[in-house]
């Protein structure tokens, strides 16, 4: 909530309005005073880091009445406030609605008291209102993301990887109670991204006698070999006959049936806290500065909004169409149509347990169909967290679909000596947490040992590819798609999952393992931010990785409050640097104690990092000191975010179920084998705004800088206008990609397989 606040606030100072804090929520602004105070620039500096809200928040009885409602209109009035932007959940945002409705009512009781006169009835004719979704639920209908949620998902998968380790070591059995009393988002996302053996959660109750299929689950779990299980409860689990599933009940169950030593484990208010996660610093700045254009473009006539996020997309939705869905959703729970209250969730929210369902139980062999193909899942280039991920998703999904799944060990150089063996269901158990890549990875192109790999891909009767990495993974599928002419084995469907921590791929807005280290990065930032308080004033030059890409550069900036970013998109000069440093210098003689730069490693081969640090050391003598950081590796490392276990998963499963439908369309009954040789057989999945999308390579060919790596066209470089008018420069602002008021879109159940994360 903090850098929703902050980005407001620098938004609406930055087009000269004046703006207010309101304390404690609608309390606040019912009890006026000290509570309704005008803020500067300097109010916000430094909360971006802090969970919670530096405003406070509170639940307020008296602002359900018309009385509490009267003061709070004239306490606004007298300081002449007609633009409230409100960031909580539903009831807040309904709260904030029926204000509206009774805005005109309100000040003309007003005037008849004589608290106020005519002239300011006139000249406040109207209130208007934007809406930020606060909620670490998710349920909130009509928005992919609410603020918050994407950090309580970090709390949560923070706990499930250390009581893994325990688990493992004790044999044990956990059940784990999210929170969520009317949705099941956390439970269903921390699931999918812990691979969990069962899930509980209010939207999708278990069939009856699941107490059955539960056990003979966790039964045939330990008896593969598998030394722990983990169950996820949602606070307001449910079963069919709408009767509540408690931890407590499924712990005893598991007891009672099997035996298992088996601990609870309750989660609690621990997912509120914390250290908001770097989407979330991003999500909310986005929405803040779109909540202030929203509020600037508002009119009489335009019904009450909230900004929302679609896909990658900014989106301004009608107020109490979403509040009426999310209601709509209860009502289905609450009247057993459980199916209708998944669909009105969302698209996202189905894909989730859609992808969950199909990863989660393994069909007996005796169920699954046989197809006879072979499918090969590799990893090229540099390791990414979410990779083994991806892998697990592509094997399970490859089984259930019937193939019998190979995986290559060090991507093509491995291929080409014949590093290639069976992987089972079992063996890919527990690889979504694991950082790095298992199967092993190098960033050796195909081209020089394309017999040899033809040779293998032969000899193992290979007949379709999945290639998991970076900006290699998409030139090596490149290569071969050019090789097919001279290697019929090449004529096999291949698809490239964009796996980087640089995000440099063409044809997706995300690759796996960005998010990952850009939690690394904004991470250190904050520690390094903080390493500074108390001391004198001092500015941080910190380098990123990114090869030319300046993603986490430019992203990392954003997210960490950074005053500058150099990146190599955007050439700058001697005058640029100098610029910057005297603004670095003017804002450091005010309160504000630290400064932090970040820069791209290669975006400028002379003003190489130790340049920048000498030159801002030089000329910040007497104002500020000055220390340089080279993040390195770190970036690379560690575990995977929620977004990428998530993400890797979402994606693999679904590029799986497309190279099943290509070894479908392609397999020619005569020749008894695969021939697929349009460009359509090999793919890129990304995610373009809203949608995940498939595109040959070969078409991506012309979007793609292949000196420099990196798409001639990238999305975040929109945001970088952002991240100065945040940082106090003056820029201009493209507003054409701001949201255009839309309707909440009821999609139709075929919808939720074009995808949408």
């Amino acid at each position: 909530m903090n850098a929703a606040v902050r980005a407001v606030v620098r938004m609406g100072i930055y087009v000269k309005a004046k703006v207010y804090f309101v304390y404690e929520g609608y309390q606040g602004m019912v009890d006026g005073g000290d509570n309704i105070v005008e803020v500067s620039w300097e109010s916000v500096s430094s909360i971006l880091q802090v969970g919670g809200t530096v405003i406070g928040s509170a639940r307020c009885k008296s602002f359900r009445t018309r009385e509490g409602r009267l003061q709070a209109a004239y306490n606004l009035v007298q300081r002449g406030i007609t633009n409230l932007c409100v960031i909580g959940g539903d009831g807040s945002l309904t709260g904030a609605n029926l204000f509206r409705e009774e805005w005109s009512g309100l000040l003309e009781e007003l005037a008849q008291k004589g608290k106020i006169d005519e002239e300011a009835v006139k000249k406040y004719a109207y209130l208007n209102i934007v809406g930020m979704v606060g909620s670490i639920d998710n349920d909130f209908c009509g928005t992919d993301m609410t603020i918050g949620t994407d950090s309580a998902l970090h709390r949560i998968i923070e706990v499930v990887d250390a009581i893994m380790t325990t688990a493992q070591s004790h044999q044990r059995t956990f059940v784990l109670e999210v929170m969520g009393r009317h949705c099941g988002y956390l439970a269903l996302v921390s699931a999918l991204a812990c691979g969990a053996d069962w899930v509980f959660i209010p939207e999708y109750p278990p069939e009856e006698g699941w107490e059955d299929s539960m056990c003979v689950k966790l039964s045939e779990n330990r008896a593969r070999k598998k030394r722990l299980n983990i169950i996820i409860v949602a606070e307001g689990a449910i079963d069919c006959h709408n009767k509540p599933i408690t931890s407590e009940k499924v712990k005893d169950l598991v007891v009672q049936r099997l035996g298992f030593d088996t601990r609870v484990t309750i989660l609690g208010h621990v997912q509120r806290g914390g250290t908001p996660s770097a989407f979330d610093r991003i999500l909310a700045s986005r929405m803040g500065v779109e909540a202030v254009l929203a509020l600037l473009e508002g009119t009489p006539d335009t019904p009450a909004c909230v900004v929302s996020l679609s896909g990658n997309q900014a989106v301004r939705l009608p107020l109490m169409e979403c509040v009426q869905m999310t209601q709509e959703v209860q009502k289905a729970m609450d009247e057993g149509r459980f199916v209708e209250a998944v669909r009105l969730r969302g698209r996202s929210f189905e894909n989730n347990l859609n992808t969950y369902k199909l990863l989660s139980h393994k069909k007996p062999d005796a169920e699954l169909p046989k197809t006879n193909f072979n499918v090969a899942v590799l990893n090229v280039g540099a390791p990414a967290a979410g990779m083994n991920a991806a892998v697990r998703a592509a094997v399970r999904v490859g089984i259930t679909e019937g193939h019998k799944m190979f995986a290559v060990i060090d991507g093509f150089e491995g291929f080409s000596r014949g590093k290639i063996k069976e992987i089972s269901w079992g063996d890919v158990g527990g690889w979504t947490g694991q950082g790095g890549s298992i199967l092993g990875t190098k960033r050796t192109l195909p081209a020089k040992y394309l017999e040899k790999i033809a040779d293998q891909m032969r000899t193992n009767n290979i007949n379709a590819l999945m290639v998991i990495g970076g900006f290699e993974a998409y030139e090596s599928c490149l290569q071969l798609h050019e090789a097919r002419s001279r290697f019929e084995e090449f004529c096999v469907p291949i698809c490239v999952l964009p796996a980087t921590i640089s995000n440099n791929v063409p044809g997706t807005d995300f690759s796996i393992g960005a998010d990952t280290a850009l939690n690394a990065i904004v991470e250190t930032c904050d520690r390094i931010k903080q390493s500074a308080s108390g001391t004198k004033r001092r500015v941080f030059i910190i380098e990123t990785m990114g090869g030319y890409c300046g993603y986490l550069a430019n992203m990392g900036a954003l997210a960490a409050g950074a005053d500058a970013a150099y990146i190599f998109e955007e050439q700058f000069d001697i005058r640029e640097l100098q610029a910057n440093v005297e603004h670095l210098t003017e804002k450091m003689k005010t309160s504000i104690q630290r400064g932090l730069v970040l820069r791209n490693e290669n975006c400028n081969e002379n003003y190489t990092t130790d340049f920048i640090y000498q030159l801002y050391s030089e000329e910040g003598k007497g104002v500020f000191d000055c220390r340089k950081n080279v993040l390195g590796h770190m970036q690379q490392g560690g575990a995977p975010s929620p977004f990428d276990r998530n993400f890797g998963t979402k994606i693999s499963a679904k590029a799986m179920q497309w190279i099943s439908k290509k070894l479908k369309e392609t397999y020619r009954k005569g020749a008894g084998k695969v021939f697929a040789n349009t460009d359509d057989s090999v793919c890129l999945l990304g995610m373009r705004r809203r949608n995940l999308v498939f595109q040959p390579v070969a078409e991506l060919k012309n979007e793609t800088d292949f000196v420099h790596r990196i798409p001639m066209e990238q999305w975040w470089l929109k945001l970088r206008p952002l991240m100065k008018i945040l940082a106090k420069y003056k820029t201009s602002y493209d507003v054409s990609d701001s949201g255009q008021l839309e309707h909440v879109a009821m999609h139709s159940p075929k919808e939720a397989e074009t995808g949408a994360i």
